[in-house]
């Protein structure tokens, strides 16, 4: 009977033969394998997610248009999730309208003549927008004519030419909305997009961005967005050169460890690259040339914020989504003229560079103490170079290349929380550190402090972030804490402690809070795990007969459910800044020492008591 059992599992799989190829259309495939075009989907509460990748990309085609001297304005519109953009451009050929927006690897962008720095160099871009939306619409004006093309999820619905009325501009306007089937139920965050559309402005001086009736304009370029991002923090005055392929801006502030703003060819580039790493290293010498003195990295970097732009003819990005830059190509030139320039604005502002000098001095005297408490701690730090406390390691990490790539550590709020992830959690790429309860809060604390709290040195050195943010081990930090006052308290700390000392962190999007359901919803068939109490509304009334638990720690849900939480389908926030400017004003007052105040605050906005 075992051979028949044997024999009959074998005969019940999958026929492999020659019907079961399939050969997908381009515009099917990006609807298939929809990652591999934009990166990501979400539902909009995550600056990366996908709908602004859709939203970039058609605004991309239009600033192309200005950087290559066509036209000087862009109106854009988002409401009820619905995206329209015109631009004032030559507008695409007429007799190509269709090919440009459906066909892929079709456009002018592979023409040096016609495109000389676009992002969107893959002719892929706006076709994935087509393919991705329920309804599609681009129109293209060009000396008193038209074409209009209309698709819905990448399947041309009607197609159409003729004049316009006499005095309309050329241009092309483009009308999309992502389709729910793709991404789910999703909102616009206004505020993403308008700090999208400031970082056009910012790289494109002279044009004017209308985003729902509200113009964007920047005179200086990076000198504006970084003299807006950190008002009022900066030791000195903002440092600017803009080159014809190379422009930045940069000064020091108080704060800890080092941020930066980098982009090519328009596209942030949140994780860096060649460019940047060149800019920090021609920094580094333009500083050491006109000081005349050795002064190491570390001290001329401390508390520094740049912002940096250069224009690639080439640029060859390590993902479609384009957050960093992989040229070699361009390190000796961006190195070479960043030195120059550097050294030529420290001449020509003596006061600047007098500032300059003082910081990094103060620097070195700093990282001098530090080392001296360094040494102190040196011997704790040898007990736990091979096993730090509370800390269970995963098997690959960022260094390990793409089998790391989506490593990621969570911090848990006690033994019990790590015991009922433990148990779940994917081996590979999952690490856990728990906390043994509420860390210290940091909020005004000296760096060196961080080495008399073992709790937190021992975090950092789990992260790999002691000596610099960019040896980070991990894709993500996910702080996993309780949905309690507690939990919420411990989140706060734990922001205050990265805020405070690595900043970066945060701002290049590394930090994540885990959501982990607070109903579970059940009947003998089926379960429902809910998110909120609307959410567990919803179940009840859908699922008979069921019951209902609240979770009320992530201790008591067991491990065969946890892993449902922390698998496919997990669900994080991601901790982000505004602006930069605005971190000391919610430190100081959520975590600092003006306890009255802070507790005023919480009672003129507590909610009404509800009688239940």
């Amino acid at each position: 009977m075992g051979g028949v059992k044997k024999s009959t599992a074998r005969s019940s799989a999958a026929v492999y033969d020659e019907s079961k190829i399939q050969t997908l259309s381009p515009l099917e495939h990006i609807r298939l394998r929809t990652g591999m075009y934009i990166g990501r989907l979400g539902d909009g509460t995550n600056q990366n997610d996908g709908i602004y990748i859709l939203l970039k990309e058609v605004i991309d085609n239009a600033v192309d248009e200005f950087i290559m001297g066509n036209g000087r304005r862009i109106d854009i519109e988002v409401k009820e999730n619905r995206v329209k953009v015109r631009d004032y451009g030559r507008g695409i050929p007429l007799g190509k309208l269709v090919d440009c927006v459906s066909i892929i690897n079709t456009g002018a962008k592979y023409n040096d003549d016609v495109f000389q720095f676009s992002v969107g160099l893959n002719g892929v871009g706006t076709k994935a927008v087509n393919a991705l939306s329920s309804y599609f619409r681009v129109v293209s004006v060009r000396d008193g004519k038209c074409a209009e093309a209309v698709f819905s999820k990448g399947k041309l619905q009607s197609n159409k030419t003729g004049p316009v009325k006499e005095g309309t501009r050329n241009g092309t306007f483009v009308e999309f909305l992502p389709d729910e089937e793709v991404f789910g139920p999703y909102n616009f965050n206004q505020e993403f997009v308008e700090k999208r559309i400031w970082n056009y402005a910012y790289l494109n001086t002279g044009l004017t961005l209308v985003y729902n009736g509200q113009k964007f304009v920047s005179e200086k370029g990076l000198l504006d967005l970084l003299s807006n991002e950190i008002e009022g923090e900066s030791i000195y005055p903002v440092g600017y050169y803009k080159g014809k392929h190379l422009e930045f801006s940069f000064t020091h502030s108080n704060a800890y460890g080092e941020n930066y703003f980098s982009f090519v060819n328009g596209q942030y580039t949140s994780d860096g690259g060649t460019h940047l790493s060149a800019f920090k290293e021609g920094f580094l010498k333009g500083v050491q040339d006109f000081y005349k003195k050795p002064y190491k990295s570390e001290d001329v970097r401390e508390g520094m914020t740049a912002a940096v732009a250069v224009k690639v003819q080439d640029p060859v990005f390590e993902s479609q989504t384009k957050n960093k830059l992989g040229n070699t190509d361009v390190r000796s030139w961006i190195l070479a003229e960043t030195k120059s320039a550097v050294d030529d604005y420290l001449h020509r502002n003596p006061d600047v560079a007098n500032m300059l000098q003082q910081k990094i001095e103060a620097n070195e005297k700093l990282r001098t103490e530090l080392n001296t408490v360094k040494k102190e701690a040196k011997e704790a730090a040898r007990k736990i170079s091979l096993k730090i406390p509370k800390l269970k390691d995963c098997k690959f990490h960022i260094e390990d290349g793409p089998k790391g790539e989506n490593s990621m550590i969570f911090i848990t709020e006690g033994d019990s929380a790590t015991g009922a992830m433990v148990g779940c959690r994917d081996a590979n790429t999952q690490a856990l550190f728990s906390l043994r309860g509420k860390p210290a809060n940091m909020y005004g604390a000296k760096r060196a402090d961080i080495y008399k709290v073992a709790e937190l040195y021992n975090l950092m050195m789990a992260l790999g972030i002691e000596q610099d943010v960019a040896n980070l081990r991990y894709g993500k930090i996910i702080i996993a804490t309780d949905a309690d006052n507690d939990g919420f308290h411990i989140r706060n700390l734990v922001m205050t402690f990265f805020l405070g000392y690595f900043e970066e962190l945060i701002t290049s999007g590394k930090v994540y809070i885990l959501e982990t359901p607070l109903f579970r919803v059940r009947n003998k068939k089926e379960t429902a795990y809910c998110y909120s109490e609307a959410e567990r509304d919803a179940a009840i009334k859908k699922i008979a007969g069921a019951e209902v638990t609240r979770f009320k720690g992530l201790g008591e849900i067991s491990p065969s459910e946890f892993g449902k939480f922390i698998g496919e389908d997990i669900k994080l926030v991601p901790v982000e800044v505004s602006q930069l400017k605005a971190v000391p004003k919610l430190l100081e007052f959520y975590m600092g020492k003006n306890t009255p105040e802070r507790r005023d605050f919480i009672v003129n906005n507590l909610l009404e008591e509800i009688d239940a």
